[in-house]
């Protein structure tokens, strides 16, 4: 048999760990203060040292690959370094043992390559917060080291054998993969074949692809196709909404079935969503679906550790046999994965996790590879695995990945929390506090009216303070053995993500402080009360760059990603990136265009507001049916709506409220009838300017008020300037740009299938200028002039 490979950190979570699920030594540090831990460790150490060394170990056919963190061959040492934040006796003896077993099989490496009788293995902790060591040391026997891995080794060995024979079966079933429907939409084969020279050539690939292509099945085909000619280990599809995750499952359902559908790509991308996949075991490729926590966790409520929740306790004991379970599938959607923990009493959420290590291709969201803490990402890394990125809707990723690396803190929560702490960190906290009166006499005096003011940095000893803060609540958690309230938790995760995004700030972000302001009741000047504190990414490139690197390929689809300049700059795309626009695939006669040219700036909106009534209600009364209403604010939607509810003989109508439930959301939905008649009123870039389908006569038009541009305020202006300053595109990549892809997403309403027709009217004088034109789609017909 050939020989099987593994590396050491996967062996020994595999074998070694047992007992209970426990993260209560938590929050780990981030990956970059991995990195720099493992080379401050480096650099203590002295001449002879080597970090980093590559080392193999050989058992019967299985070998064991991985990197030592750091070895001395003339003294015979080696290290294995764990950066972590507390007490390292708040660690539980399981992950010890795991650590200890990591050291050890690094020894045994080093002993079969140097032919040493024996070797000082030592196991070093470092403290993230405090730059301290702690130290553990043992010297043993080549001997002992070789039985202590060859019994891992056989252990592991069983299961390796089932892994091949997997990878084999699917490396065959991925080769003689065919498309799966009857037949290609237009432009939907252009498609296949960019994807597939990207994930095969290691490109970076933008896609836009207008509504109706099949961009979804577009992508994943390909993908799938290329893992077994570009040696992918795995192909990670990510989306920013369910509905996204959702289709991505169905259309993998639908490869893995491997029968000629008589569906088009078109009633594919357009299916209801039904709750749970259920496709029958069809195919040797295992997919998983990840969701967040809040979807995940049984009981939200409780702590994950076994004193608190009963599904952590023995969670590792009982981990292989619900693996074994769950890998006899191929199609993971959560809620099989769900069922699968249950039987066995253990964590959906967490089994999930496990079975990372196990999917060959995952479905979940842009947070799961671009976040801080991002599990694929990190877990990528770790197994040094070539994953191929699948990015949909990704127009949201700017916005996504500015959220990420934003953190904001607001003064009455620091006040808030007081109560909550215990007497040993009230004095850190009432240090900080004291900050947030500097920060009133030295800053908050010189806001706006507003009471806002654009910082050119983060105070440094307010920073300080927050720092020491953040190390004293983080040990008094790691020393707790009962759960901390939830309120205690939930502050010192935001004041640590706080601190983490202040460390790396510079140019790609904006440090803003904000002063609400109260009437005085002696005079009527107005008195600075609550803070805040915000940290505002604009350019997420600097923090997302070396996950983009990190992926083998990328490829970004979406109907709107024009122009090439946002996302290109934003996002840090290397600049090999290929683009790849492709035409509207339905006739271009079926949607009328149609501009309205009247002023919708702000100012003179209440004017012109009779004038919009006015062309809808006309619209409506030529072709009576089912419109969408589109509005840039809920304010003047909620104008809008109100003068045309009081015009007699008015449509039928309903609205967007603030705040939408789920339920309440459907309710909107269902108004849309097949036949019906009337119009609801929606905000641009809202819950229902994406992201829905109102097929055939359920929608046969869109009224789209202004061009979408984001308010104008102080932040918007100081993001403008920023912009301007560093790319050139101050207004376009601020205001333009952002504003456009709301209309366009809203347009895409109208149109979902070939048989459709509909009517899309645009009501702004700016839809008359030419530089505005060329930004909108070809097929809308709307020539620059």
């Amino acid at each position: 048999m050939p020989s099987l490979r593994v590396g050491v950190r996967e062996l020994c979570e595999f074998v070694v760990r047992s007992g209970d699920l426990d993260r209560r030594f938590t929050p780990t540090p981030t990956a970059q203060q991995g990195i720099a831990g493992h080379r401050l460790i480096a650099q203590r150490r002295g001449p002879g040292w080597e970090s980093e060394v590559a080392l193999e170990g050989h058992w019967h056919t299985l070998t064991v690959t991985g990197r030592a963190d750091g070895l001395d061959r003339d003294r015979q040492v080696i290290d294995e370094v764990k950066t972590h934040r507390g007490p390292i006796e708040a660690m539980s003896q399981g992950q010890r043992a795991l650590h200890w077993a990591q050291a050890r099989l690094y020894g045994w490496m080093l002993c079969q390559a140097e032919g040493f009788a024996k070797l000082t293995v030592r196991l070093v902790y470092l403290d993230v917060s405090s730059l301290d060591e702690t130290l553990f040391s043992e010297t043993v026997s080549a001997q002992s080291l070789g039985e202590f891995a060859h019994s891992l080794c056989e252990r592991y060995l069983n299961w390796a054998r089932q892994e091949r024979a997997h990878q084999d079966a699917r490396i065959h079933f991925l080769q003689t993969l065919s498309f799966p429907l009857k037949d290609y939409r237009p432009g939907q084969q252009a498609m296949i074949t960019a994807v597939r020279e990207a994930c095969t050539q290691s490109q970076t690939l933008r896609i836009q692809a207008p509504t109706g292509l099949g961009k979804t099945l577009g992508a994943l085909y390909p993908a799938l196709k290329a893992m077994p000619e570009r040696g992918l280990d795995r192909v990670y599809c990510l989306t920013a909404r369910t509905t996204g995750r959702q289709l991505a499952l169905e259309t993998l359902a639908l490869l893995m079935s491997q029968g000629q559908s008589t569906r088009s790509a078109a009633e594919i991308e357009h299916a209801p969503p039904e709750p749970s996949v259920q496709p029958k075991p069809t195919a040797p490729l295992r997919v998983l679906e990840l969701v967040a926590r809040e979807r995940g966790c049984e009981y939200p409520d409780r702590q994950c550790h076994p004193q608190s929740c009963h599904l952590a306790k023995g969670f590792y004991d009982r981990l292989p046999v619900a693996r074994q379970a769950a890998v006899k599938l191929d199609l993971l959607d959560f809620g099989r994965v769900r069922a699968i923990a249950l039987e066995h009493e253990i964590c959906p959420y967490y089994l999930s996790h496990e079975l990372l290590r196990h999917a060959d291709v995952v479905v979940g969201d842009f947070n799961h590879w671009f976040d801080r803490h991002a599990l694929l990402y990190s877990i990528a890394g770790q197994q040094d695995w070539r994953v191929s990125l699948l990015i949909d809707e990704a127009h949201h990723l700017v916005d996504r990945a500015r959220q990420s690396y934003s953190a904001e803190l607001a003064e009455h929560d620091v006040l808030a929390i007081k109560g909550a702490l215990p007497p040993s960190l009230r004095t850190h906290l009432e240090v900080f506090i004291n900050q947030w009166d500097i920060l009133r006499l030295t800053h908050a005096q010189k806001a706006d009216a507003a009471g806002w003011r654009l910082l050119q940095e983060v105070p440094a000893d307010w920073l300080a303070k927050l720092t020491r803060l953040n190390s004293a609540m983080g040990q008094w958690l790691a020393e707790q053995a009962i759960d901390p309230p939830r309120t205690v938790l939930d502050f010192y995760f935001r004041c640590q993500s706080f601190q983490d995004i202040a460390d790396r700030f510079s140019e790609h972000s904006l440090c803003e402080l904000r002063a609400n302001r109260s009437a005085s009741s002696l005079a009527d000047d107005s008195l600075v009360s609550g803070l805040s504190l915000a940290l505002r990414n604009v350019v997420p490139a600097d923090f997302i760059d070396a996950a983009l690197a990190a992926a083998d390929s990328v490829v970004m689809f979406s109907a709107t990603l024009q122009p090439e300049p946002f996302d290109r700059h934003l996002l840090g795309l290397p600049e090999t990136t290929r683009s790849l626009h492709l035409p509207s695939p339905f006739n271009p006669h079926h949607l009328q265009v149609r501009v309205k040219p009247v002023s919708t700036r702000f100012e003179r909106r209440a004017r012109t507001l009779n004038t919009i009534v006015d062309t809808i209600l006309d619209q409506y009364r030529a072709q009576p049916g089912n419109y969408l209403a589109f509005f840039s604010s809920f304010d003047y939607l909620d104008s809008a709506f109100a003068r045309l509810q009081n015009t007699p003989d008015a449509p039928p109508i309903w609205k967007q409220e603030r705040h939408m439930t789920e339920s309440r959301r459907h309710t909107f939905l269902a108004r849309f009838q097949t036949d019906g008649q009337g119009i609801g009123f929606a905000v641009l870039g809202g819950a229902f300017g994406e992201g829905i389908d109102l097929p055939g006569t359920r929608l046969i038009g869109a009224f789209v008020v202004t061009l979408g541009l984001p308010q104008v305020d102080p932040l918007q202006e100081a993001i403008r300037e920023r912009l301007q300053t560093l790319f050139g595109f101050g207004f376009e990549f601020t205001y333009l740009y952002p504003g456009l892809q709301k209309v366009v997403q809203a347009a895409g309403r109208v149109i979902r299938s070939p048989s459709d027709r509909g009517v899309l009217v645009l009501m702004d004088e700016r839809y008359t200028q030419s530089r505005i034109r060329r930004l909108l789609p070809a097929h809308w017909g709307l020539q620059a002039d």
